[in-house]
């Protein structure tokens, strides 16, 4: 049976001459409680052409009239595709060189996959699979978005586990044999970008269908971000699929997502853990954590009430995820008046805690890259904000587009 989960595809760019900067807007699900950094992008994109108009940050949810804008944003993409704007740069994949403030080089691969070859569904068996869990009530405002849209853009990254350190690498060896097709600072301290054009797909295919025999374990990428829009994709597909021949469905531009993927073995790619905080919580909640809690690896709690105070924790880090976060759902049902805020830097953390008297820190485990595999390849997923990828201006920037009708 041939190999169908990566496809060619299309990748649309904007044309020579268009500026990169105003160009390449970051990914509408960051910055969402600062309208403040919006604006500066606002200010920054001007009249120019964008992706910021073919996009809506999640930020204004709640703020604008959303058919309106919703309606805007595919009347500007469609004028792009007519007027010249965006331009079909022909089958190819792009190698994308990223630095950021933070973190020297990041490679990764722009490449369209399969979205019959994906799942988010606990215990369904698939080449693609989620790394955490979905909350399907996301999807359907993200449906209203995309249903009418003509071109996607992706903010998607996949990650992929190549030890050997061969595909993506192999090609960052060989980029001066490809054509350059940009090179620029991303605005708002998002670092720079270069992408190299690939037009010799087939090759880079057969390195994927050799690494998926080679891991041994049936799975070939796992989302490491952008769960909820690729889920949101497979949605849309899914509705489209229904009244197409078997003909129709081989090449239909909506069943391939265009994605960035990366090793997950990358130095580039660091995971940081996401720490809890639990606001108003009553008595028994250390008590009733401190039971639930055992394992080789220590780390602690913290409470402007009792200081830093040491709990155990699993050896396997997404084992503590699960169980830190299962008490933590659970106490939350039965104690409506107690919530919790999820906070990427451990100074940060503690801080809040300090400010909010009545609140407990729980200050969770970095996971390392061999324990993600393993853990979704046991058909296993991470409980939510198990990990992130890096702060949020070295998130994807929307860049690439793909048409989807």
């Amino acid at each position: 049976m041939a190999f169908k989960t990566i496809k060619t595809p299309h990748i649309l760019l904007p044309k020579e001459g268009t500026d990169m900067n105003a160009w390449a807007v970051i990914a509408c699900d960051q910055f969402t409680s600062q309208l403040d950094y919006w604006k500066d992008v606002e200010k920054i994109v001007g009249n120019k052409p964008s992706t910021l108009r073919m996009m809506f940050p999640e930020a204004y949810l709640g703020k604008v009239n959303e058919e309106e804008f919703i309606a805007k944003t595919n009347k500007t993409i469609e004028n792009y595709l007519k007027d010249g704007t965006l331009v079909d740069q022909g089958e190819c994949f792009i190698l994308v060189d990223r630095s950021t403030p933070d973190v020297k080089r990041r490679l990764g691969l722009i490449i369209a996959i399969d979205l019959d070859d994906y799942t988010y569904e606990k215990g369904v068996k698939s080449l693609i699979r989620a790394s955490e869990a979905t909350i399907v009530e996301r999807i359907p405002p993200r449906l209203k978005i995309r249903k009418d849209a003509a071109v996607e853009l992706p903010h998607i990254l996949f990650l992929f586990d190549d030890k050997k350190r061969e595909i993506i690498e192999g090609l960052y060896e060989r980029r001066n044999s490809f054509k350059k097709v940009y090179d620029f600072d991303l605005m708002k301290n998002g670092g720079h970008i270069t992408g190299y054009k690939i037009t010799n797909t087939k090759e880079i295919i057969a390195q994927f269908e050799k690494l998926l025999k080679e891991n041994n374990n049936g799975l070939l990428f796992i989302v490491g971000d952008g769960n909820h829009s690729l889920a949101t994709a497979k949605a849309h597909w899914d509705q489209i699929k229904v009244s197409l021949s078997e003909q129709e469905k081989e090449n239909h531009p909506a069943r391939y997502a265009l994605v960035e993927a990366l090793n997950i073995y990358d130095e580039g790619l660091i995971f940081e853990p996401i720490h809890r905080v639990v606001f108003n919580p009553d008595k028994d909640f250390v008590p009733g954590l401190e039971k639930v809690l055992e394992g080789e690896n220590k780390s602690y709690i913290y409470s402007s009430s009792f200081g830093k105070k040491e709990v155990s924790l699993p050896k396997v880090g997404p084992e503590a995820y699960k169980i830190v976060q299962t008490y933590i759902d659970s106490y939350l049902k039965n104690h409506k008046e107690t919530s919790v805020d999820y906070i990427h830097d451990e100074d940060q953390t503690i801080e809040v805690a300090k400010n909010n008297p009545n609140s407990v820190a729980l200050i969770m485990p970095a996971l390392t890259k061999s324990d993600i595999f393993a853990y979704i390849a046991k058909d296993e997923v991470l409980p939510r904000k198990a990990f992130s990828m890096g702060h949020a201006v070295e998130k994807r920037y929307y860049l690439e587009s793909k048409r989807i009708k």
